[in-house]
């Protein structure tokens, strides 16, 4: 018999321990974010003291990540890791979608089995997100493992009186289910906003090119799924719960229920998992702006409806548009995550994927990357050359051990501002401005020692703020690319070295001379590689060397 007791501690089974904190900062009590359904920003207070419990919604694994998808996971990534950072021990479920009308369809388009398509691109997601350096999900569900869960729930809202199954002639269950949206008069709340609400700028760009309630009409965002335009419901506004299979549906993909062969619908599913995983009543559910209607509207309707509280709070990350259109594989203008790799370093990808506010709508163009690339070159070169003056680098454990409230309070105040990570990065450039002064003057410093102690301390602040980004250079999978531990690939590694052993020999030349007393030669020497765009700073260690 099958062990089904779950671990007494679940996130402390699943959690790295290197993750888990064990204190809560003073900091988190100054955490405010935004919430989809009140349109405010407000004081983030946990349900369970010290704990974070979070749902984002994640793929349909019907073919490969682009970088809009991956945009939503670089944005909740952030927002989990400054939970971290307050010292909060999270609890973090991205579900996967791998049964769906288009997996199915596209499947037997390719004669491929529909589960071996769905796997393969859920491998394929989850290389994207090690490659940009998401953190791992506390667990991270698919919909095909958690089919009586669906259906236990879809039993409880129909007792509940919220949903009803359609019958045939005879009376008996087809296999299509829906929600009884008449039946709920709290449906809209997420987002049809009452009359008292007040909207910030930033809601009513959520508005304009977000779907909701109010907007009429076809979506081309969110295409009406063809079990919700079936003339059996009772209303237009009723959704599919649980749908019966079509013609071209193979076998295996199939449940048998009280109410009918089928397969869910497409908002179950999340209702079913975070529940499963979060219980009853949990912080924060997130996801993409095009998801709030009708998925987030629906999912939230139906756990209620089923007698369970929903999430206390809901987070929509922003679009990346192309051109002002959002970037979309059904619009014919997305980008492939490998694609977008092959080209750039993962390091530059996710700092142009992160590099607004996640309610922001992020533009994606080759200045983006060439943005991001000159901010890697200035943090790299930084902490290189840093390390190089101090004579060590402090240790991932130094840096992952430093608590919000030991971080720089320009940081701080803007990670505790909605997540405002262009003012956390402008803290960031703030502090290697800083650490460069104190390295242009470390080599006239008589007390060296201080000086070091000094360099050190920016040092240890500028990576663990980077840190709590996802982008200490030092860190996995950053480290093993380039000299600097940086982001550069294999090929950059190569280029860094070699240019690395051509100054380090005209370094080494200056220096001789200038212990000979030439110092004409020396000058010469400084003089052509600065004319070459190196810059060369003096120290007591000797000379060091980085790109303008």
């Amino acid at each position: 018999m099958a062990n089904t007791q779950e671990p007494q501690d679940f996130n402390a089974s699943v959690m790295p321990s290197t993750l888990v904190s064990a204190q809560v900062a003073k900091a988190a009590a100054g955490l405010k974010l935004y919430d989809t359904a009140s349109h405010a920003v407000s004081t983030f207070t946990p349900i369970k003291p010290g704990e974070v419990g979070m749902y984002v919604c994640g793929a349909t694994v019907q073919s490969s990540p682009h970088i809009g998808h991956i945009r939503a996971a670089v944005a909740f990534d952030i927002v989990r890791r400054w939970f971290l950072k307050l010292g909060y021990q999270v609890t973090f479920v991205r579900n996967v979608t791998d049964i769906d009308d288009k997996i199915l369809d596209k499947a037997a388009a390719a004669g491929q089995q529909w589960w071996a398509r769905a796997y393969y691109y859920e491998r394929e997601f989850s290389q994207a997100y090690t490659d940009l350096g998401v953190l791992p999900s506390t667990v991270e569900p698919r919909a095909t493992g958690h089919m009586n869960d669906m259906i236990d729930m879809i039993q409880r809202i129909i007792d509940n009186g919220h949903a009803y199954v359609v019958r045939d002639e005879n009376g008996e269950p087809t296999g299509n289910v829906y929600f009884d949206v008449a039946s709920w008069p709290h449906y809209g709340e997420l987002t049809h906003q009452k009359q008292t609400a007040v909207e910030d700028e930033a809601s009513k760009v959520t508005d304009a090119m977000g779907p909701s309630v109010d907007n009429a009409g076809d979506d081309k965002y969110n295409p009406v799924d063809p079990a919700d335009a079936s003339p059996d419901k009772h209303d237009p506004r009723d959704f599919a719960l649980w749908k019966a299979p079509k013609d071209s549906d193979p076998l295996d993909a199939h449940w048998n229920t009280p109410f009918g062969t089928g397969r869910p619908g497409w908002h179950i599913e999340c209702s079913a998992m975070s529940h499963r995983y979060l219980k009853d009543g949990f912080d924060i559910h997130g996801g993409g702006l095009d998801l709030r209607f009708p998925h987030h509207e629906n999912e939230m309707a139906q756990t209620r409806a089923a007698g369970y509280d929903s999430a206390a709070r809901w987070m929509h990350s922003a679009w990346v548009t192309a051109k002002g259109e959002k970037m979309s594989k059904s619009l014919g203008n997305g980008l492939s995550v490998p694609a977008v790799l092959a080209n750039n370093s993962a390091w530059v990808v996710r700092y142009a994927l992160g590099g607004v506010q996640y309610r922001s709508m992020l533009e994606w163009s080759d200045q983006t990357l060439a943005e991001a690339q000159s901010a890697y070159e200035r943090v790299s070169n930084f902490i290189e050359r840093a390390g190089i003056a101090i004579g060590e680098q402090p240790s991932r454990a130094e840096v992952v051990s430093i608590s919000a409230d030991a971080l720089p309070t320009d940081f701080v105040s803007a990670m505790n501002d909605d997540i405002n990570v262009s003012g956390a990065t402008a803290a960031i450039f703030t502090a290697i401005r800083s650490g460069n002064t104190l390295l242009s003057k470390l080599a006239d410093r008589a007390d060296s020692d201080t000086a070091k102690a000094e360099v050190r301390e920016v040092l240890l602040s500028v990576r663990a703020m980077l840190d709590t980004l996802g982008l200490d250079p030092l860190a996995e999978p950053w480290v093993n690319g380039g000299a600097a531990g940086g982001a550069a690939g294999e090929g950059e590694s190569a280029e860094h070295d070699v240019l690395d052993a051509l100054i380090s020999e005209q370094l080494t030349a200056r220096a001789e001379a200038r212990k000979a007393k030439d110092f004409a030669k020396a000058d010469a020497i400084r003089d052509a590689l600065n004319a070459a765009g190196i810059a060369i700073e003096d120290g007591p260690q000797g000379s060091t060397w980085s790109l303008k």
